[in-house]
């Protein structure tokens, strides 16, 4: 027995699991159900706010077990109180339940070929006795465990001692004749509603009265009054002006004709309306087989029904159509609930009197029937009942039932199930008489609709349509407003399946063929039960196709392989497709979409596969005409084979779409189409060549596949610096190196927000005027051209960097100085001038220079003084990133003029 405070307890838990089951599908029990539905409202309240707690920690995120949230809910129920209530309402194994129990260990198995099997998760189906089997172990019964329960056990065979076992019971959901339930008992379980007799409003005349009734009496006339007594124990009636009257089992009728009679006699001239008041209440015994016996106190006009709902109901071993009303030890009459349920007959619904006993005795002969009724259930018959008579009780038969397939499964003399075939269309089926257990089956018809061909896929109106002999495809799409834009009327595939059990066929057609010549040998006819799928161009086949080759492989045998083409390549459908007798290399490509675009339409390859003599599968390959065969030459079109694989190559050079841009001082600037092959000059040709304000010698080229090469050298020298950084950190302290790493650190970030240009150099005079060394244009490039300038820039180790005007007489050093010259970091040997198209000239060690600072400096250059590594030793060569900062500088600052 569960205390009050495990009632509350198990109001959270199944409250809980109400929530659960609304997230994940998992169903409570009726038992459960009804279980919940009879707590209080405080402790229904409760369990809400338990619900609540766990929506907000799942709403966060957060798991939170079923034990946690009845802890936190109800912190005063004790652990075993949960543990016993938990127990109440868990899923627990019954006969044929579906356990997966998962058999792990730590530690090494046995030798022992049984429990070495046992390890990892299984799926197991108890006996009807609900008795787990272990092969090569001893049976295990489980019946009624928990899960919880279930784990307890297995833990404690000792055989299955070394396993941590998990058992789970899967959830059960019965279908068919197990899933019929006894009619009519569900009605009782609206436990939250009243089913009292309503105590105002009319009162029926064949009320009884009795002590505790109000009677309300009014007189006019000579004498006037109004009065309302209650009926004595005694059953009298004590009123004024007329006495007592004793009114205790007299029928409310007969009461206010005798009151009439009485005033007529006693009161001259004065009339009387009786009226009832306050209706008295009743004690009445509910016995039986019902869920809750004992006596309830019901209202004065209450009846068998009100009472047993009062009481709970009756519960599924009790009789529906039994129901006795006993008074003073006699049965005075009996309820048949089904006519209540079925046809709504309440006369059989008594009223009942103080001490009244309604009496449910045991349920009595049963019969179910399923399928295509109205009402599936199991129902209890009160005497011998035919089949038809049962299909009635059901409600009728459902329209899509097939009443001649019936049949009635029965447990004979014998005690062996047989099963007899019943036509409930036939006067038959009043002859055969229903026994007790009998279940009847009423099938539906196939879902099949015969005489029909189906229309699918790209039209407008897709669906079943009436098949008749001699139909064609063009019967069924009379013209092309049947079909949506972007259709392919050149292929459409027909399923075909002409008897059950024979093989399925696959047969394609012409629909442009079929709407032109009508009636002719390329309007396909159609058999009942075809299925015509009509494709779109755009969506693809494979959503159709791919099933019905599916299905013709499941029927190929060794003696009759899948029939089955392939085409890849440059069609508009690539894609495997049935092969048809009589099936041409035409009519594949026809399948697939016709050739695309790009299709390179004077030859194709198809690929052949054979079973040499020794069993082994080899290919063969050959070469397809495509030019005859879109010329009509019928020798070259090729009869296809299973299996056969056409591919259609694409044209050459297709894809190569090449563009140049040429901009700046050209004569005709903008995006050019080149060809492989084609030189810079020639395309500077094309544009009208340079203009007279034109620079060649500051012209930027630009490259795409230069710049992602220069990219990644920019990533590795950032990696190598980062790494010889992190090696110089820890030796900064000891060796006094912060300058050093300072510098480096500020060299880093500079690098890393270098972005690769990809220019390559080019002397863009050399370019016009020779063609033996002229550049080969690629996808992509790009030529600027600037106008021409007067300027000189100095960058790097200088007090200021700045640009300065040109002039023939300067020198390299004379620019430098009038930057503010050289700073103590500066490398002076290493000076180099970069010139306007990219070139780098060496400093005074470059055979270039005459005596020392006599540099030929030309309008456009950069003349860039590094830094003097070797004063950060022993990191040399970040002389190389410097250069790379500043001549990556000194480019987009070049390219930046023509974006702007």
């Amino acid at each position: 027995m569960i205390s009050r405070s495990g009632r509350a307890a198990l109001a959270i838990v199944l409250a809980l699991l109400a929530s659960v089951s609304l997230a994940q599908g998992i169903q409570l029990s009726p038992a459960q159900q009804q279980m919940l539905n009879s707590l209080p409202p405080a402790q229904r309240q409760q369990a809400m706010d338990a619900i609540r707690q766990l929506e907000s920690q799942q709403a966060k995120g957060g798991q939170q077990s079923i034990n946690e949230a009845v802890t936190r809910s109800a912190p005063s129920v004790d652990p075993d109180t949960i543990d016993q209530v938990l127990g109440a309402v868990e899923a627990t194994a019954q006969a044929r339940s579906r356990l997966v129990i998962n058999f792990s260990t730590a530690a090494s198995v046995t030798n022992e070929p049984v429990l070495q099997n046992l390890r990892g998760s299984h799926l197991f189906v108890l006996d009807d006795s609900g008795v787990l089997s272990l092969d090569g172990l001893e049976m295990i019964p489980l019946l009624g465990l928990s899960e919880r329960d279930i784990n307890r056990r297995l833990s404690a065979e000792p055989s299955l001692s070394m396993f941590n076992i998990d058992a789970r019971i899967l959830g059960q959901v019965p279908i068919g004749i197990e899933a019929l339930e006894p009619f009519g008992y569900d009605v009782f379980d609206a436990r939250d509603a009243s089913f009292d007799a309503p105590g105002s409003g009319p009162v029926p005349p064949d009320y009884v009265l009795g002590p505790g009734d109000s009677v309300r009496v009014q007189l006019f006339g000579n004498v006037n009054g109004i009065y309302e007594h209650e009926v004595s124990r005694d059953g009298v009636l004590n009123l004024p002006e007329i006495g007592p009257v004793t009114v205790a089992g007299m029928p409310f009728s007969e009461f206010r004709k005798d009151i009439n009679q009485r005033v007529q006699q006693m009161l001259i001239g004065t009339q009387v309306s009786v009226t009832m008041g306050q209706l008295r209440t009743i004690r009445v015994f509910v016995l039986g087989d019902v869920n809750g016996p004992g006596s309830y106190v019901v209202g004065g006009l209450s009846t068998i029904s009100s009472a047993l709902y009062r009481s709970g109901g009756v519960n599924t071993i009790g009789s529906l159509r039994n129901i006795q009303l006993k008074r003073n030890g006699r049965i005075v009459s009996t309820l048949d609930a089904y006519d209540l349920l079925i046809r709504g007959d309440t006369s059989g619904d008594s009223r009942l009197q103080p001490g009244d006993v309604i009496f449910v005795p045991p349920i009595g002969t049963t019969v179910s029937i399923g399928g295509a009724v109205n009402r599936p259930a199991i129902y209890e018959v009160k005497r011998l009942t035919t089949a038809a008579d049962l299909a009635g009780l059901a409600g009728g038969l459902k329209p899509e039932a097939f009443p001649a397939g019936s049949r009635l499964e029965r447990i004979g003399e014998n005690g062996e199930r047989t099963v007899l075939a019943v036509n409930l269309n036939h006067e038959s089926a009043n002859a055969i008489r229903i026994r007790a257990g009998d279940t009847l089956l009423v099938p539906e018809v196939l879902p099949e609709v015969g005489n029909a061909v189906v229309l699918a896929g790209h039209v407008h109106r897709p669906g079943e349509y009436p098949w008749r002999p001699g139909m064609r495809l063009s019967d069924l799409i009379p013209s092309s407003e049947e079909l949506k834009p972007g259709v392919d009327t050149g292929y459409v595939l027909i399923r075909r399946e002409n008897q059950r059990g024979e093989p399925l066929e696959a047969i394609s057609a012409s629909l442009t063929d079929a709407l032109s010549a009508p009636r002719s040998p390329d309007d396909v006819q159609l058999m009942s039960g075809d299925t015509v799928n009509v494709f779109s161009l755009a969506l693809g086949r494979r959503r159709i196709v791919e099933p019905l080759l599916e299905e013709l492989q499941t029927q190929s045998t060794i003696d009759a392989p899948v029939r089955k083409v392939e085409i890849s390549g440059n069609v508009r459908a690539p894609g495997a497709y049935p092969l048809e007798d009589g099936m041409r290399v035409s009519d594949l490509i026809q399948a697939g979409g016709n050739l695309s675009e790009n299709a390179y339409a004077l030859e194709a390859e198809l690929t052949r596969y054979s079973v040499n003599s020794a069993g082994e599968r080899e290919s063969v390959t050959q070469k397809i005409d495509l030019y005859a065969i879109r010329n009509g030459d019928e020798s070259a079109d090729v009869i296809l084979q299973e299996h056969d694989y056409l591919i259609v190559n694409r044209i050459p050079e297709w894809d190569t779409i090449w563009t140049v841009n040429l901009e700046g001082e050209v004569v005709f600037p903008g995006e050019y189409r080149v060809h492989r092959g084609e030189t810079l000059s020639e395309v500077l040709q094309r544009a009208g060549g340079l203009t007279a304000a034109a620079f060649p010698d500051g012209a930027v080229f630009l490259r795409e596949s230069l710049k992602e090469r220069e990219q990644e050298q920019i990533e590795t020298l950032a990696r190598r610096m980062e790494s010889d950084l992190a090696s110089l950190s820890l030796q900064a302290a000891d060796s006094g190196g912060s300058e050093t790493l300072s510098t480096g650190r500020t060299l880093l970030d500079q690098l890393r927000g270098t972005e690769a240009v990809g220019r390559l150099v080019i002397d863009l005079h050399q370019e016009i005027g020779s063609a033996a060394e002229a550049v080969e244009v690629r996808d992509g490039d790009r030529l600027l051209v600037p106008t021409m300038t007067q300027v000189v820039t100095v960058l790097g180790e200088t007090q200021q960097n700045t640009s300065h005007f040109y002039k023939r007489d300067l020198s390299r050093d004379d620019y430098i100085n009038l930057s503010g010259g050289l700073t103590r970091r500066a490398d002076k040997k290493l000076i180099y001038i970069v010139r306007a198209n990219g070139a780098v000239v060496a400093g005074n060690r470059s055979k270039w220079f005459g005596r020392r600072g006599k540099t030929d400096v030309r309008p456009g250059d950069t003349i860039v003084v590094p830094l003097d590594t070797d004063r950060i030793r022993p990191l040399t060569f970040w002389g190389n990133v410097t250069q790379i900062l500043y001549q990556g500088a000194i480019a987009v600052a070049a390219i930046k003029t023509f974006n702007n």
